[in-house]
């Protein structure tokens, strides 16, 4: 199992590959625009504070605007890696990059999206969990079943739109290998009460 950090704070994701406990980064269009900042300059800047895979999502219009993004993408620094949506025409686009750099299939909701992405050779998926509970019904079903299909290659399943500690380990024992978490929900799995109250006894022991 292995966690990214799902987060476009260069200073959180310093801190967290520093401390060894994340093996990479993932962005989309929604974080890097909370940085107010040109998305590729942050892009940079992550590829910097990490010596992982730090993902950038591909937004242009048109196939071959897309191409031309990846590429100015994968030209900023070696570790930059690519999410490319689930669709007919960026199954292409993924088959393409795949040879190149690591290549994760976002927004991706079905098994059989999962089938191909395999197939075109992406490194991992990237199903969003809590909105496939939202709007299918039951996210970790959805790894479970994606898991299933992927049994054979080399694709993980790196679940994405993870909101609680719980989720998350939900979302592991339906068949996850790995988890993209914002740092909130990250330093809450570190967190239990138990824990505290074990931490003061021990203290007043002391």
């Amino acid at each position: 199992m292995a966690i990214w950090l799902d987060s476009a704070d260069t200073e959180a994701v310093r801190e967290a590959w520093l401390s060894g406990r994340i093996v990479g980064v993932t962005t989309n269009p929604a974080i890097l625009a909370t940085t107010g900042r040109p998305p590729l300059d942050v892009i940079v800047d992550l590829a910097r504070s990490c010596g992982g895979t730090v993902f950038y999502q591909l937004t242009a219009e048109t196939p071959a605007a897309r191409r031309a993004e990846a590429e100015r993408a994968l030209d900023l620094a070696p570790n930059v890696g690519l999410k490319i949506p689930c669709t007919w025409e960026n199954l292409a686009l993924v088959s393409l990059f795949a040879k190149r750099r690591t290549v994760g299939v976002t927004a991706i909701f079905s098994a059989s999206q999962a089938a191909l992405a395999a197939q075109a050779g992406a490194a991992c998926v990237l199903p969003y969990v809590n909105r496939s509970t939202r709007l299918l019904g039951d996210g970790p079903a959805l790894v479970r079943q994606m898991r299933g299909v992927l049994e054979g290659t080399t694709t993980r399943i790196v679940a994405a739109s993870v909101k609680t500690p719980e989720e998350a380990v939900e979302t592991l024992l339906a068949g996850a290998h790995d988890l993209t978490l914002p740092p909130a929900v990250l330093k809450a799995m570190a967190r239990h009460e138990l824990s505290e109250a074990a931490i003061e006894e021990f203290a007043r022991v002391g």
